[in-house]
């Protein structure tokens, strides 16, 4: 099997669990996104475009890709379902150690995403 093959089977796998993301919690969107791009320049330029121009999914992409920055609504939205998630996981009385494990992962995460640089104004 070739390369490009590969490479492009990989942007349909990444691009269909970005768009999971969307929808499911816990499973992060623009990491997905970013791969499938990255995927998409080494096996179909017309993919390639059609993700980094799309009108919901290009724009974390581009920001990433000029900036190494996450929009200040990306970190809100994000870190407000991490702790939203965390509660409700505490509501259902989920045992301590998964809420442990739960609270270290949020953590972790809300750490990387707000520590990125915000967008410039001009590029919002």
């Amino acid at each position: 099997m070739s390369s490009r093959v590969l490479w492009f089977s990989l942007g349909l796998t990444s691009v269909a669990c970005g768009i999971a993301g969307i929808i499911l919690p816990l499973v992060p969107t623009t990491p997905f996104l970013l791969l499938a791009a990255f995927a998409f320049a080494r096996s179909s330029p017309r993919l390639h475009a059609w993700l980094v121009s799309h009108p919901r999914l290009g724009p974390p992409i581009n920001d990433w890709q000029r900036h190494r920055a996450i929009r200040r609504r990306a970190k809100v939205v994000a870190v407000a379902a991490m702790v939203a998630f965390l509660t409700l996981g505490a509501a259902l009385g989920l045992a301590p150690e998964i809420i442990a494990a739960q609270a270290l992962v949020f953590a972790a995460v809300a750490a990387f995403v707000l520590t990125r640089p915000g967008v410039p104004e001009a590029d919002e």
